[in-house]
């Protein structure tokens, strides 16, 4: 198995803004969607955002306008831009890969912690 690497995580002020990476060879190359989830202390894992193999995005209700995913196959990388990031945005997030074939042996990554100071 490929595991995924996440990164781009830190502390920001609310109100602030990250670049998340979601990044393992032939991610983006292979066609493979990306949903993005997040886990509070405490709390259940949650969905964020998927990008699928063509390039549809759905988002979070709470994080739409303000957080858009990416890619760059160049770099068989995913993105996650977060902007206007807020308290409640606290959380580890991690991605998983969408699909079927090559895109289902992709290994979940140790996730990368953001954190919002209000």
């Amino acid at each position: 198995q490929v595991q995924l690497v996440e990164s781009g995580g830190g502390l920001v002020q609310s109100g602030g803004s990250l670049r998340l990476s979601c990044t393992a060879p032939g991610l983006t190359s292979n066609n493979c969607g990306v949903s993005w989830y997040r886990q509070a202390a405490g709390e259940v894992r949650e969905w964020v955002s998927t990008m699928f193999n063509g390039g549809f995005t759905t988002y979070k209700e709470a994080v739409k306008g303000r957080f858009t995913s990416s890619k760059d196959k160049s770099k068989d990388t995913v993105y996650l831009q977060m902007n206007g990031l807020k308290p409640e945005d606290t959380a580890m997030y991690s991605c998983q890969t969408v699909g079927s074939g090559l895109c289902a042996t992709y290994a979940l990554g140790q996730g990368t912690q953001v954190t919002v100071s209000s």
